[in-house]
């Protein structure tokens, strides 16, 4: 009799192309010798990058939309159509490096409020890509991950408070408790994500991890980085292929976001700061991505 899976995986995917299978197989090998229980969330991929699932049939099914649903909505129809009590949600664009399942495991295990467990996630290139970070606020354009601002003076409070660097854990720390962490990649416990009701749906593309730890963070739970465990994310890989539209709802959530869970008040003149502040980023950015 087949055991039960402990592990369920979900990607979604759009257009990743080979990156899927170097995902899925990296997933494979973690999990070898447990039961686990795998789904590609395909939302209308133009690319044949599906095809890497049928080499995963033992444990991966596909789930094809019609169209392009979102990230959020993706996970969510994949935490319904799957069980297991720890789940795994990845990029296609990521893959882990032996033993992080295990290691986030024994964290969520030990420390039974935890809801999330995430790894350090490296570039390709081996540098750290900053995958835990603080709650984020009107500073936290200017001084976020990937701001030029944070680039020149990392070592300003409000840079690292953005953004937890290895160089804060403390020696032997097998993890550390963060505001929230990048759905690159995360092990997560069903009945934690099943007390939220899963990703909000209204965030298509990007900032739905904050917003889930955050609303976590309200239920009692936590969310811990356990920088012991790996993963290599090569950023972006789907958005490459539409990319307009990606930088377009970067900043569609990041608007979001910032109303829902910082400027709640629908007349706080903060929030129409915010729109012309991340208006204008939008802009800038749209216009240099057409000049590329």
């Amino acid at each position: 009799m087949t055991s039960d899976p402990v592990c369920a995986a979900i990607l979604v995917n759009y257009n990743a192309g080979a990156e899927l299978e170097r995902a899925l197989r990296s997933i494979a090998d973690e999990l070898a010798g447990h039961a686990w229980e795998g789904i590609v969330v395909d939302n209308a991929s133009a690319d044949d990058s599906t095809a890497a699932v049928d080499r995963f049939a033992a444990n991966v099914r596909l789930a094809r939309n019609s169209a392009n649903v979102g990230f959020a909505r993706g996970v969510n129809q994949g935490l319904a159509a799957t069980k297991a009590p720890y789940v795994l949600i990845m990029n296609p664009d990521c893959r882990l490096m032996a033993g992080a399942v295990g290691t986030m495991r024994a964290v969520l295990d030990a420390h039974p409020q935890c809801a999330v467990a995430g790894p350090r996630i490296l570039n390709p290139d081996g540098s750290v890509q900053g995958s835990a970070r603080g709650d984020p606020d009107m500073l936290t354009g200017l001084f976020g991950r990937t701001t030029v601002l944070r680039k020149i003076v990392p070592f300003l409070p409000v840079a690292r408070r953005n953004i937890v660097v290895d160089e804060a854990i403390r020696v032997g720390q097998e993890s550390v408790v963060v505001d929230w962490l990048s759905g690159a990649c995360m092990l997560a416990r069903r009945e934690a994500l099943d007390a939220v009701r899963g990703f909000d749906e209204r965030f298509f593309l990007y900032w739905e991890d904050a917003d889930l730890c955050r609303r976590l963070r309200t239920r009692g739970y936590h969310v811990r980085y356990v920088p012991g465990a790996t993963a290599i994310h090569r950023v972006g890989q789907s958005s490459r292929t539409a990319r307009a539209s990606a930088i377009r709802a970067f900043h569609q959530s990041a608007y979001l976001y910032y109303a829902t869970h910082v400027a709640r008040a629908p007349l706080n003149p903060k929030r129409a700061l915010a729109r012309v502040i991340l208006h204008t980023r939008c802009w800038v950015q749209l216009m240099a991505a057409a000049f590329r």
